[in-house]
Protein backbone atom coordinates (compact mmCIF):
# COMPACT_ATOMS: atom_id res chain seq x y z
CA UNK A 1 0.00 0.00 0.00
CA UNK A 2 0.94 3.68 -0.93
CA UNK A 3 2.26 4.94 2.85
CA UNK A 4 1.10 8.35 4.03
CA UNK A 5 2.63 11.29 4.13
CA UNK A 6 3.62 12.04 7.43
CA UNK A 7 4.71 8.68 8.28
CA UNK A 8 7.18 8.57 5.56
CA UNK A 9 8.46 11.99 6.59
CA UNK A 10 8.92 10.42 9.97
CA UNK A 11 10.69 7.27 8.99
CA UNK A 12 12.72 9.39 6.88
CA UNK A 13 13.34 11.67 9.68
CA UNK A 14 15.01 8.58 11.35
CA UNK A 15 17.39 7.05 8.96
CA UNK A 16 18.73 11.36 8.66
CA UNK A 17 19.06 11.68 11.86
CA UNK A 18 22.20 8.88 11.92
CA UNK A 19 20.93 7.31 15.22
CA UNK A 20 18.95 4.61 13.41
CA UNK A 21 20.06 1.31 14.32
CA UNK A 22 19.43 -1.74 11.31
CA UNK A 23 17.59 -4.47 11.26
CA UNK A 24 14.45 -5.84 13.01
CA UNK A 25 14.42 -4.93 16.55
CA UNK A 26 12.71 -8.11 17.61
CA UNK A 27 15.06 -9.16 19.90
CA UNK A 28 14.60 -8.79 23.63
CA UNK A 29 17.98 -7.25 25.13
CA UNK A 30 20.49 -9.77 26.80
CA UNK A 31 21.92 -8.02 29.96
CA UNK A 32 25.50 -7.12 30.37
CA UNK A 33 27.00 -6.80 33.84
CA UNK A 34 27.79 -3.90 35.32
CA UNK A 35 31.39 -2.90 36.05
CA UNK A 36 32.46 -1.47 39.37
CA UNK A 37 35.30 0.66 38.12
CA UNK A 38 34.55 3.90 39.18
CA UNK A 39 33.87 6.60 36.60
CA UNK A 40 36.51 9.45 35.60
CA UNK A 41 36.36 13.20 37.06
CA UNK A 42 36.50 14.54 34.10
CA UNK A 43 34.89 18.04 32.48
CA UNK A 44 33.03 15.87 30.36
CA UNK A 45 31.50 13.56 32.64
CA UNK A 46 30.84 16.90 34.99
CA UNK A 47 28.71 17.74 32.13
CA UNK A 48 27.07 14.56 32.14
CA UNK A 49 25.96 13.78 35.61
CA UNK A 50 24.69 17.76 35.44
CA UNK A 51 22.51 16.65 32.36
CA UNK A 52 21.71 13.67 34.25
CA UNK A 53 20.56 15.98 37.63
CA UNK A 54 18.59 18.71 35.47
CA UNK A 55 16.75 15.54 33.55
CA UNK A 56 15.86 14.01 37.12
CA UNK A 57 14.59 17.32 37.85
CA UNK A 58 12.40 17.20 34.86
CA UNK A 59 10.16 14.02 36.66
CA UNK A 60 10.64 10.47 36.73
CA UNK A 61 8.30 9.37 34.20
CA UNK A 62 8.84 10.65 30.01
CA UNK A 63 5.61 11.23 27.71
CA UNK A 64 5.68 10.44 24.06
CA UNK A 65 2.81 11.48 22.42
CA UNK A 66 0.99 10.85 18.68
CA UNK A 67 -0.94 13.30 16.91
CA UNK A 68 -4.57 12.85 15.57
CA UNK A 69 -3.18 12.13 12.06
CA UNK A 70 -0.39 10.16 12.93
CA UNK A 71 -2.76 7.86 15.25
CA UNK A 72 -5.08 7.89 11.77
CA UNK A 73 -2.64 7.12 9.65
CA UNK A 74 -1.30 3.95 12.07
CA UNK A 75 -4.68 2.51 11.42
CA UNK A 76 -4.03 2.27 7.67
CA UNK A 77 -1.08 1.53 7.75
CA UNK A 78 -1.11 -2.13 9.54
CA UNK A 79 -3.46 -3.64 7.23
CA UNK A 80 -3.98 -7.67 7.56
CA UNK A 81 -1.51 -7.95 4.28
CA UNK A 82 1.09 -5.97 6.21
CA UNK A 83 0.87 -7.66 9.60
CA UNK A 84 1.12 -10.90 7.64
CA UNK A 85 4.48 -9.60 5.88
CA UNK A 86 5.92 -8.44 9.19
CA UNK A 87 5.54 -11.99 10.66
CA UNK A 88 6.82 -13.68 7.89
CA UNK A 89 9.92 -11.09 7.52
CA UNK A 90 11.75 -12.75 11.06
CA UNK A 91 12.66 -15.99 12.20
CA UNK A 92 14.60 -16.24 15.21
CA UNK A 93 14.71 -19.99 14.99
CA UNK A 94 12.62 -22.53 16.70
CA UNK A 95 10.32 -22.14 19.91
CA UNK A 96 12.26 -23.74 22.74
CA UNK A 97 11.02 -26.31 24.99
CA UNK A 98 10.10 -24.09 27.51
CA UNK A 99 7.09 -22.19 25.42
CA UNK A 100 4.29 -23.88 24.82
CA UNK A 101 1.00 -22.59 22.65
CA UNK A 102 -1.83 -21.05 24.72
CA UNK A 103 -4.43 -23.37 24.56
CA UNK A 104 -6.78 -22.29 27.06
CA UNK A 105 -9.70 -19.48 27.13
CA UNK A 106 -9.12 -16.97 25.10
CA UNK A 107 -7.05 -14.17 26.62
CA UNK A 108 -8.54 -10.87 25.75
CA UNK A 109 -6.54 -8.41 27.31
CA UNK A 110 -2.98 -9.67 25.72
CA UNK A 111 -2.45 -8.17 22.17
CA UNK A 112 0.55 -7.52 19.78
CA UNK A 113 1.24 -4.09 19.75
CA UNK A 114 2.37 -3.36 16.11
CA UNK A 115 4.70 -0.37 15.47
CA UNK A 116 7.66 1.05 12.99
CA UNK A 117 10.46 1.45 15.15
CA UNK A 118 13.34 3.79 15.30
CA UNK A 119 15.01 2.28 12.46
CA UNK A 120 11.98 2.64 10.26
CA UNK A 121 11.32 -1.40 10.37
CA UNK A 122 7.93 -2.86 10.33
CA UNK A 123 7.69 -4.93 14.03
CA UNK A 124 6.12 -5.44 16.98
CA UNK A 125 6.57 -6.58 20.96
CA UNK A 126 3.29 -8.22 23.09
CA UNK A 127 1.24 -5.64 24.91
CA UNK A 128 -1.58 -5.85 28.33
CA UNK A 129 -4.61 -4.37 28.58
CA UNK A 130 -4.89 -3.51 32.34
CA UNK A 131 -7.25 -1.86 34.50
CA UNK A 132 -7.23 1.85 34.83
CA UNK A 133 -9.21 4.93 35.54
CA UNK A 134 -9.76 6.20 32.08
CA UNK A 135 -10.13 2.45 30.79
CA UNK A 136 -7.71 3.29 27.97
CA UNK A 137 -4.27 1.95 29.34
CA UNK A 138 -2.12 -1.23 28.09
CA UNK A 139 1.45 -2.18 29.45
CA UNK A 140 4.29 -3.33 27.95
CA UNK A 141 8.12 -2.81 28.05
CA UNK A 142 9.69 0.24 27.61
CA UNK A 143 12.04 -0.79 24.85
CA UNK A 144 8.72 -1.01 22.81
CA UNK A 145 7.95 2.69 22.84
CA UNK A 146 11.83 4.02 22.51
CA UNK A 147 15.55 2.83 22.57
CA UNK A 148 17.28 2.97 25.62
CA UNK A 149 19.26 6.02 26.23
CA UNK A 150 18.16 7.76 23.05
CA UNK A 151 15.76 10.23 23.32
CA UNK A 152 15.63 11.05 19.45
CA UNK A 153 14.92 7.36 18.54
CA UNK A 154 11.14 6.55 19.48
CA UNK A 155 8.90 4.28 17.78
CA UNK A 156 5.83 5.29 15.15
CA UNK A 157 2.46 3.95 14.06
CA UNK A 158 2.08 2.12 17.10
CA UNK A 159 -1.23 0.25 17.20
CA UNK A 160 -3.00 -2.23 19.91
CA UNK A 161 -4.63 -5.37 18.58
CA UNK A 162 -6.00 -7.49 21.51
CA UNK A 163 -6.41 -11.38 21.15
CA UNK A 164 -4.68 -11.43 18.10
CA UNK A 165 -4.46 -14.94 16.99
CA UNK A 166 -3.63 -16.21 13.45
CA UNK A 167 -4.38 -13.11 11.92
CA UNK A 168 -7.80 -12.77 13.59
CA UNK A 169 -8.05 -9.50 15.12
CA UNK A 170 -11.67 -10.01 17.21
CA UNK A 171 -11.49 -6.54 18.84
CA UNK A 172 -10.43 -4.33 16.28
CA UNK A 173 -6.75 -2.11 16.65
CA UNK A 174 -6.53 0.66 18.78
CA UNK A 175 -3.88 3.20 18.19
CA UNK A 176 -1.35 4.45 20.89
CA UNK A 177 -2.19 8.61 21.48
CA UNK A 178 0.44 8.43 24.61
CA UNK A 179 3.44 6.29 26.02
CA UNK A 180 4.77 7.31 29.13
CA UNK A 181 8.09 5.40 30.09
CA UNK A 182 10.30 5.98 32.80
CA UNK A 183 12.86 8.94 32.31
CA UNK A 184 15.74 6.40 33.24
CA UNK A 185 14.87 4.49 30.16
CA UNK A 186 15.07 7.60 27.81
CA UNK A 187 18.48 8.44 29.51
CA UNK A 188 20.35 5.78 31.29
CA UNK A 189 18.19 2.79 29.78
CA UNK A 190 17.06 1.19 33.54
CA UNK A 191 13.48 -0.02 34.18
CA UNK A 192 12.36 -1.02 30.91
CA UNK A 193 8.55 -0.87 31.40
CA UNK A 194 5.66 1.39 29.63
CA UNK A 195 1.79 2.05 30.02
CA UNK A 196 0.38 2.89 26.95
CA UNK A 197 -2.88 5.46 26.24
CA UNK A 198 -5.18 3.77 23.65
CA UNK A 199 -7.92 5.68 21.63
CA UNK A 200 -11.47 4.39 21.29
CA UNK A 201 -11.78 1.77 19.45
CA UNK A 202 -13.81 1.47 16.13
CA UNK A 203 -17.07 1.62 17.64
CA UNK A 204 -15.95 4.41 20.20
CA UNK A 205 -15.92 2.41 23.18
CA UNK A 206 -12.65 2.65 25.61
CA UNK A 207 -10.30 -0.38 25.71
CA UNK A 208 -11.84 -1.68 28.76
CA UNK A 209 -15.23 -1.62 27.89
CA UNK A 210 -14.84 -3.63 25.01
CA UNK A 211 -12.32 -6.62 26.30
CA UNK A 212 -11.52 -6.00 30.13
CA UNK A 213 -8.60 -5.13 31.88
CA UNK A 214 -6.12 -7.03 33.85
CA UNK A 215 -5.26 -6.24 37.75
CA UNK A 216 -1.75 -4.90 38.42
CA UNK A 217 0.08 -5.53 41.48
CA UNK A 218 2.79 -3.12 42.39
CA UNK A 219 5.45 -3.67 45.55
CA UNK A 220 4.78 -7.48 45.42
CA UNK A 221 7.10 -9.52 47.27
CA UNK A 222 9.30 -11.45 44.45
CA UNK A 223 8.30 -15.07 44.35
CA UNK A 224 5.74 -17.88 42.82
CA UNK A 225 5.08 -19.26 40.14
CA UNK A 226 4.39 -16.98 36.98
CA UNK A 227 2.74 -16.91 33.86
CA UNK A 228 4.67 -15.35 30.88
CA UNK A 229 2.99 -14.85 27.61
CA UNK A 230 4.19 -13.07 24.71
CA UNK A 231 4.14 -13.53 20.69
CA UNK A 232 7.54 -14.43 19.97
CA UNK A 233 9.15 -15.08 16.25
CA UNK A 234 10.41 -18.05 16.82
CA UNK A 235 9.08 -20.90 14.68
CA UNK A 236 6.35 -22.08 13.56
CA UNK A 237 4.46 -19.53 15.49
CA UNK A 238 6.36 -16.31 14.22
CA UNK A 239 4.59 -13.82 16.16
CA UNK A 240 1.08 -15.33 15.08
CA UNK A 241 0.01 -17.38 18.59
CA UNK A 242 0.34 -16.45 21.80
CA UNK A 243 2.89 -18.81 23.65
CA UNK A 244 3.72 -19.38 27.61
CA UNK A 245 6.09 -20.19 29.96
CA UNK A 246 5.29 -20.75 33.70
CA UNK A 247 7.99 -21.04 36.25
CA UNK A 248 8.71 -19.56 39.91
CA UNK A 249 10.04 -15.59 40.05
CA UNK A 250 13.74 -15.42 41.61
CA UNK A 251 15.18 -12.22 42.13
CA UNK A 252 18.45 -11.42 40.60
CA UNK A 253 19.82 -7.83 41.13
CA UNK A 254 17.61 -5.41 40.61
CA UNK A 255 15.23 -7.38 38.50
CA UNK A 256 13.54 -10.84 38.73
CA UNK A 257 13.92 -13.65 36.54
CA UNK A 258 12.00 -17.25 35.69
CA UNK A 259 12.78 -20.35 33.39
CA UNK A 260 11.50 -19.11 29.59
CA UNK A 261 13.25 -19.34 25.91
CA UNK A 262 10.75 -17.03 24.64
CA UNK A 263 12.43 -14.91 22.33
CA UNK A 264 11.88 -11.11 19.94
CA UNK A 265 8.32 -10.05 19.52
CA UNK A 266 7.64 -11.59 23.42
CA UNK A 267 8.46 -8.08 24.30
CA UNK A 268 6.72 -6.46 26.91
CA UNK A 269 3.88 -9.73 27.13
CA UNK A 270 2.80 -10.12 31.02
CA UNK A 271 3.70 -12.04 34.23
CA UNK A 272 0.69 -13.11 35.97
CA UNK A 273 0.66 -14.33 39.14
CA UNK A 274 -1.87 -16.74 40.79
CA UNK A 275 -2.67 -17.31 37.09
CA UNK A 276 -5.73 -19.64 36.80
CA UNK A 277 -5.51 -21.61 33.42
CA UNK A 278 -9.34 -22.17 33.25
CA UNK A 279 -10.48 -18.43 33.04
CA UNK A 280 -7.30 -17.11 32.15
CA UNK A 281 -7.08 -14.39 35.10
CA UNK A 282 -4.18 -13.40 36.62
CA UNK A 283 -2.26 -9.98 38.23
CA UNK A 284 0.30 -8.59 36.02
CA UNK A 285 3.47 -7.98 38.02
CA UNK A 286 6.20 -7.55 35.31
CA UNK A 287 6.44 -7.43 31.30
CA UNK A 288 9.25 -9.58 29.60
CA UNK A 289 12.77 -7.76 29.50
CA UNK A 290 15.31 -9.16 28.65
CA UNK A 291 16.87 -12.44 28.16
CA UNK A 292 19.72 -14.24 29.60
CA UNK A 293 21.66 -15.10 26.26
CA UNK A 294 21.33 -15.68 22.58
CA UNK A 295 19.65 -19.07 23.49
CA UNK A 296 17.72 -18.37 26.34
CA UNK A 297 17.12 -20.22 29.40
CA UNK A 298 15.46 -17.69 31.66
CA UNK A 299 13.37 -14.15 31.03
CA UNK A 300 14.09 -11.20 33.00
CA UNK A 301 11.28 -8.58 34.40
CA UNK A 302 11.54 -5.14 35.95
CA UNK A 303 10.47 -5.29 39.91
CA UNK A 304 7.52 -3.25 39.70
CA UNK A 305 7.56 -0.63 42.90
CA UNK A 306 7.36 3.10 43.12
CA UNK A 307 8.66 3.53 39.53
CA UNK A 308 6.22 1.35 37.53
CA UNK A 309 3.64 2.79 39.43
CA UNK A 310 4.46 6.53 38.79
CA UNK A 311 4.73 5.47 35.28
CA UNK A 312 1.14 3.87 35.31
CA UNK A 313 -0.62 6.55 37.48
CA UNK A 314 0.50 9.11 34.60
CA UNK A 315 -0.93 6.96 31.65
CA UNK A 316 -4.10 6.25 33.44
CA UNK A 317 -4.82 9.53 34.29
CA UNK A 318 -4.07 10.98 30.83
Amino acid sequence: MTETSALVARRHLVRATGLAAAGMALALAVPVPATAAPAPTTPAATAKAEASRMRAAAGPVSVLKYTTQERTEALSYWTPARIKAVGESVDLGPTGPKAKPWRGPTLKTVGRLFFVNAGGADTWCTATAVNSANRSAVMTAAHCVRRGSSPANTNVAMVFVPAYHKGEMPYGAFAVRQAVTPRAWETDSTDDLATLVVDAGEDGKKLNDTVGGTPVAFDRPVGGTISALGYSATRPQLGEELLRCVGPAKKEGTTQAIPCDMSGGSSGGPWLADFDAATGKGTLVSVNSALDSLEPTKMYGEIFGATAEKVYDRAQRA
